[in-house]
């Protein structure tokens, strides 16, 4: 697979060290354009190029920018295409939106919007950069050919995701499989919100079942206070 990712910060870095460690091409890109992206390229393994080569180039795309930049997208080159939604509306960063800090609109429908024809699923947004290459672990079909694979270890971590298009939300659930993860599947994207910015399950280290009643548990308009999952967690 070609896996082209609009954004080149640390949460669209740590998804293509895992996609390229099993087998996949990627294709970086930011804002300032594919001459400033030599560096990282080069240290990953992967292609570089500007935010319209990135998607026609994938055939699956991640969008790991700043929520408010996610506006500027078009949406000609991903008709059709699986696009992986990163994004997280911070208002302090992004600015403040009624909708969003009411949860009766979620990032992820503000993005399908803006990309009519893109099979978006939100995805990646509610786990921190830094554990993603660390917590993964290999599926049980490719533990097989590494004695020492972590695969089947009992620390495998959920990851959330939802979007409208459930032939786009199982393309998803087999990537994050393969990359190491295990997929909870939310519904549609209206249902993202459970897993949003201060969410029960948002950026915490938990299996599939303790991620399933932690997206039950969650409520709109009661959030923990911002920055609260940055401490240590122990997966549960």
């Amino acid at each position: 697979m070609k896996l082209g990712i609009l954004g080149a910060g640390l949460i669209a870095q740590a998804v293509a060290t895992l996609a390229l460690k099993n087998g996949h091409e990627v294709m970086v890109s930011n804002s300032r354009g594919p001459q400033t992206l030599g560096d990282l390229a080069a240290s990953l393994g992967c292609q570089a190029g500007t935010a319209e080569e990135a998607a026609v180039f994938g055939d699956m795309v991640l969008v790991a920018i700043p929520f408010h930049a996610c506006r500027t997208l078009s949406g000609a080159s991903l008709a059709g295409k699986v696009v992986m939604d990163a994004c997280n509306h911070y208002p302090g960063r992004d600015g403040a939106d009624a909708a969003l800090d009411a949860m009766t609109d979620t990032s992820g429908q503000v993005l399908a919007r803006q990309l009519p024809g893109a099979r978006v699923v939100k995805v990646f947004n509610a786990i921190m950069a830094r554990d993603i290459v660390p917590h993964a672990r290999a599926s049980s079909a490719s533990s097989a050919s590494s004695a020492s694979s972590a695969s089947g270890a009992t620390d495998r971590r959920a990851l959330p995701i939802a979007g409208d298009d459930a032939a786009a939300r199982r393309q998803v659930a087999a990537f994050l499989d393969e990359i190491g993860y295990d997929a909870v599947d939310a519904g549609p994207l209206a249902e993202s919100w459970r897993f949003e910015r201060g969410m029960p399950g948002y950026c915490i280290p938990l299996r599939a079942a303790s991620m399933a009643r932690a997206l039950q548990a969650a409520q709109k308009g009661q959030r923990v206070p911002d920055g609260s999952w940055r401490g240590p967690r122990e997966l549960a």
